[in-house]
């Protein structure tokens, strides 16, 4: 096991994995990664582009798909889950040995219907059912429609990753919607055996609000994403350290880890390991991609962190210099909304291209 990676765990973080191919799963990576420590694994619209990209690797499964009449999206659905229940298998024994604490594959719902309720709360119900896997997590954008998609799914006993969190305000909108959705099943006697992590972004914030900060106060440079995520963090702790969260616990209800996203480091002037050596604490996750877990297990500094004090004085500051964190919040969640719904449509023309290619050959 990677001795940072342990380390991180001993300080109550799970280190996940934020990257998924059909590669690293047959040619025994993802095995690899868990067995030196990492606990889990999330996917996104881009990431599955990127896999769906892959030169040839999916032709024979197309082929099969094509001669079955299926369509294009249900193509998509099928090689997604495919992937995803492959990565649940792999991650299977680990979720068995910690009782379910981790050891979860999210697979993420439609992007094009994240402001639909209806939709978005019948999507992660039938792909809970497709994918039949414990160990499975449906992920939703945290939108206004989203936080309630949420609710309805945990209280139908869905695992959720709430996703695209940027604000205290979403976060928070998240957290009671999780809450809420365990105290509806526990009054209909179902079993709290839930899990759920609210993805929380970071690296993306300073990315757009350095560019006034290291003109007007330099010293404050990368440290807005931290600060906001470290405000979110001490309203998990007050959440849930709640008498109506401790009489759920009371009836074996889990807390809704925070999970810190977009951990990779943009700016090339900043320690590689910036978002993981300063977000760590218990009860969390971080998902991290290739490079920036590359980065931590060889030069990671692993300390309690999440909980450090002083970021009441950074995000107290911001409003002075010309920074609306709100309004930067909301514009992110529009971005990054758009951003993995352009990787489906992207995802779907790859696909209705190689049917085409595929087609013509045969």
């Amino acid at each position: 096991m990677n001795a940072n990676l342990a380390k991180a765990h001993e300080l109550g973080q799970s280190i996940w994995y934020d990257s998924i191919s059909r590669a690293a799963i047959r040619g025994g990576e993802l095995k690899a990664l868990m067995d030196a420590g990492v606990r889990g694994v999330t996917t996104n619209p881009a990431i599955f582009q990127k896999a769906l990209s892959s030169a040839g690797v999916y032709d024979s499964d197309m082929k099969a798909l094509i001669a079955q009449g299926k369509t294009d999206t249900e193509i998509y659905d099928e090689l997604t889950a495919n992937e995803v229940r492959e990565a649940c298998a792999v991650f299977r024994p680990l979720w068995d040995e910690c009782g379910g604490t981790d050891g979860f594959v999210s697979l993420e719902v439609n992007p094009l219907i994240a402001d639909d309720l209806a939709t978005t709360v019948s999507e992660a119900l039938r792909l809970w059912k497709k994918l039949d896997c414990p160990n499975a997590m449906i992920k939703i954008p945290a939108t206004e429609a989203g936080a309630k998609a949420l609710e309805e799914a945990v209280a139908a006993g869905v695992s959720v990753n709430s996703t695209l969190i940027f604000s205290l305000e979403q976060y928070e909108a998240v957290a009671r919607a999780y809450i809420r959705g365990l105290a509806r099943r526990a009054a209909k006697g179902g079993s709290l055996n839930v899990a759920s992590v609210a993805s929380v972004f970071v690296s993306r914030i300073d990315t757009a609000v350095d560019p006034v900060l290291s003109v007007k106060a330099p010293e404050l440079a990368g440290t807005a994403a931290i600060a906001n995520a470290r405000a979110v963090y001490a309203k998990f702790e007050e959440l849930f350290s709640s008498p109506e969260w401790k009489e759920l616990a009371a009836k074996g209800a889990r807390v809704q880890r925070p999970l810190w996203a977009s951990t990779g480091v943009k700016n090339k002037a900043y320690s590689p390991t910036l978002y993981t050596d300063s977000l760590i604490g218990p009860d969390t996750v971080n998902t991290l991609p290739p490079a920036a877990l590359e980065a931590f297990m060889a030069a990671g500094n692993p300390a309690r962190t999440a909980d450090a004090p002083g970021f009441e004085k950074v995000l107290a500051a911001l409003p002075g210099l010309g920074v609306d964190l709100s309004a930067v919040n909301a514009r992110l969640l529009a971005d990054g909304l758009e951003a993995f719904a352009q990787s489906f449509r992207d995802m779907m023309k790859i696909i209705a291209d190689k049917r085409a290619e595929l087609t013509n050959k045969a």
